[in-house]
């Protein structure tokens, strides 16, 4: 990973080429607009998104953004996810086909309310 080392989520963007920094800054929009109250971070040397606890995680990659909405993210909207790469807790959206930021948001907003519950808990 290029941005391993960085400090923030905009030190981490700078570090890829202009087109993936392009995808990388829409996918961090995305999110904050899915999840105004989550804090930036990095941790695991990514972007990280924080709300009681991570809330989401994206990266990027030669050939794709990974997306990291934990295992219950991806569960919970297995029909739309199947038609991408997954490992547990991970989505990988090519990097020459859009960016499903629809399905990005849904999944964040369902993250937002999952974590907010344990709070009342």
């Amino acid at each position: 990973m290029k941005g391993e080392s960085a400090k923030n989520i905009d030190e981490y963007i700078a570090a890829y080429p202009e087109d993936v920094q392009e995808v990388l800054q829409t996918m961090r929009t995305t999110i904050h607009e899915a999840a105004p109250e989550a804090q930036e971070a990095i941790k695991y040397g990514i972007p990280t998104f924080i709300l009681n606890g991570n809330l989401v995680h994206f990266g990027g990659y030669k050939n794709h953004i990974g997306f990291y909405p934990a295992p219950m993210g991806i569960e919970a909207f297995k029909e739309e996810t199947k038609v991408y790469e997954t490992g547990k807790g991970t989505l990988q959206f090519p990097l020459n086909k859009p960016m499903p930021l629809d399905l990005v948001t849904r999944i964040v907003k369902f993250r937002v309310k999952r974590n907010l519950e344990k709070v009342k808990k």
